[in-house]
């Protein structure tokens, strides 16, 4: 068999074909939408897990990097043509404020302990989030603004399309950055700091490169966010955005980038189907206590998450029939 066409690879390509052709078979409109926006947080998530997952790295802050590809988005197809220029433009500008932030961030904490890192980022969005509220020439405030887009996306189809095919390409990328020599360091730092250091890697220099990845990586799934509701407003600041992609980590499973993009599915799906149960009783009014019962559930019953929980099924049962292949070797 071909080394690139492996079991879990054939597994990834059959579903990319399957969401592919999903909008050739059914003609739902709320059905595009939810996994175009499960495509988007898919890469949130992501984007996420190489801190937590990959590095051991918290942030409370990451919200602050989606809110700034939100921002620079939509300020810009705003102020100026809405084209697919300045649209590339205008992800960039993103992408670079992101990474500029995020490297001022881990320089200044992350040659501590790794809580300093979540309390700076906390302490940045939140002052992100008051920089929004109140320059209200730019930002409109708490209200938000409507902007423009390219023509070529005011098609669902066509969004949810760049969307699907932009999440697979970050995972391949992700993928192969988290096996690089860079990769296996961040994983080295997240078993055990003293001793990569001892080895004579620099850990700051490497958990700042984590930052900055993630950092940019969180823009860019902001910028996609805000061209699917052609709006944006100081929510993207939130605490919520970046409890939802802790919780969109730890559910799909921690230091597996397949995790996210799983966790990001089912919280985006719980999220829609309650709130449609909404309509019909107003208990499921309260949907985010049905949230946190989820995630108690989940951390009680999948420690690792549902695909770290799968990966330890799946090396438990390999290990038995290897013993019984064994014991039957030496009594044959």
């Amino acid at each position: 068999m071909n080394r690139y066409m492996t079991k879990s690879n054939t597994v990834y390509f059959i579903i990319f074909l399957m969401l592919l052709a999903l909008p050739f078979v059914t003609d739902s409109r709320t059905l595009l939408i939810m996994f175009t926006q499960i495509f988007l947080f898919a890469i949130f998530a992501m984007s996420y897990d190489i801190l937590l997952g990959y590095t051991g790295i918290v942030s409370f802050g990451h919200a602050m990097f989606f809110g700034i590809g939100a921002y620079s988005t939509g300020i810009m197809l705003k102020q100026y043509d809405s084209t697919i220029p300045m649209l590339l433009l205008a992800v960039l500008v993103g992408a670079i404020i992101a990474g500029i932030v995020s490297y001022i961030v881990g320089m200044l904490s992350l040659r501590l302990k790794s809580h300093f890192y979540a309390m700076l980022t906390l302490a940045f969005s939140g002052l992100f989030l008051v920089l929004a509220e109140k320059w209200r020439t730019l930002t409109f405030g708490n209200d938000g603004f409507t902007f423009s887009i390219p023509d070529p996306l005011r098609d669902r189809l066509n969004l949810y399309l760049i969307a699907l095919i932009l999440m697979v390409m970050i995972f391949l990328l992700l993928r192969r950055f988290t096996h690089s020599p860079v990769g296996k360091v961040l994983q080295a730092i997240r078993e055990n700091e003293d001793r990569t250091e001892s080895l004579g890697y620099h850990v700051l220099h490497y958990k700042v490169i984590a930052s900055v990845v993630a950092g940019v990586l969180a823009s860019f799934a902001g910028s996609l966010y805000v061209l699917t509701l052609r709006f944006v407003n100081t929510s993207v600041f939130a605490v919520d955005v970046t409890l939802d992609a802790l919780l969109m980590t730890i559910i799909g499973g921690v230091g597996t980038l397949v995790g996210a993009i799983i966790g990001a599915g089912l919280i985006e799906f719980a999220h829609h189907w309650l709130t449609d149960l909404a309509k019909v009783h107003w208990i499921f009014e309260r949907w985010i206590i049905f949230f946190g019962i989820l995630y108690i559930v989940v951390v009680m019953f999948f420690p690792q998450g549902i695909v770290g929980t799968v990966k330890m099924w799946w090396v438990r049962k390999k290990g038995a029939q290897i013993t019984g292949q064994n014991e039957k070797d030496i009594s044959g």
